[in-house]
């Protein structure tokens, strides 16, 4: 696996490629990424992915100082599912000055939900994906379902710029329990962990009344948000939106429920697609 660590290195290796296929990741690296890995393999002529903790899409309460960097293991994961290069820049690299100028996606999208809650998250990611996207010059890139609005802003703004990349989505990726594979179950402690598998089957309970008929999608939700809460959690938003845009639904329209929520200091978020 060849490692770059600055830009010009990294075109350098990639020179006499024509389709990357591209993972971008903040490290951490669980099953999750790894079988975005092995979806990109058969994919492009290379696989690329990239380890960068983005300062941008953090607020200033948020984790940036203390988000997991566990690099040798990540290396060992890329190199067991045949990752063919790692971009793997600092700060320094990737913005050599202010990033003064950034990508701005669409309110109506990125203003709802974890926008809400996280102000300027999604211009963090926009900006870095975007700078991302020109180093590694990807046909393919490779994105998670969990990080639901995350996949339909990377791919707005793909369609918006006319970029010649295939967005990839890839089904989340789950424990046995259920939970939704993140980096940041590694915060949970042993009792937490237990309980966390809790988000997933309130999204199951939710899918369930849909498909039972129930149509008032508000008392829905309530309900849910009050299973969370006397269980000890503390909910953003559990809601459920039209797959299309994440907006307030229509009768009939294909629904996807949707949920953030902290247990205790960790913030957890999880969705699932409702097949009528």
């Amino acid at each position: 696996m060849h490692i770059a660590r600055t830009i010009p290195e990294l075109r350098d290796i990639l020179g006499r490629h024509r389709r990357p296929a591209f993972v971008p990741t903040m490290g951490n690296l669980h099953d999750g990424h790894l079988a975005l890995l092995r979806e990109a393999k058969p994919l492009g002529d290379v696989t690329v992915a990239s380890i960068f903790v983005n300062r941008l899409q953090f607020l200033p309460h948020e984790d940036f100082d203390t988000y997991p960097r566990t690099w040798d293991s990540d290396c060992e994961k890329l190199r067991s599912v045949g990752c063919d290069v790692l971009f793997a820049p600092d700060e320094k690299a990737l913005y050599p000055e202010p990033q003064t100028c950034k990508v701005h996606p669409d309110p109506a999208l990125a203003d709802i939900l974890e926008g809400h809650f996280r102000p300027g998250f999604f211009v963090g990611v926009c900006t870095v994906v975007m700078k991302l996207f020109t180093c590694v010059q990807p046909r393919f890139a490779m994105f998670g379902k969990k990080d639901y609005q995350q996949l339909m802003m990377i791919r707005h703004m793909v369609r918006q710029f006319a970029l010649p990349i295939e967005v990839v989505g890839s089904e989340t990726r789950r424990a046995e329990d259920g939970l939704a594979l993140s980096s940041r179950n590694g915060y949970l402690s042993e009792a937490e962990r237990v309980e966390a598998v809790q988000l997933s089957k309130t999204l199951q309970a939710m899918a369930q009344a849909v498909r039972d008929g129930e149509r008032d999608l508000a008392a829905i939700e309530s309900r849910a948000t009050r299973v969370l809460e006397a269980r000890g959690w503390n909910p953003d938003y559990l809601v459920l939106r039209r797959r299309s845009d994440l907006q307030p639904p229509a009768p009939g329209e294909p629904l996807v429920a949707l949920a953030a929520a902290r247990l205790g200091t960790t913030r957890l978020i999880d969705n699932l697609e409702i097949d009528a």
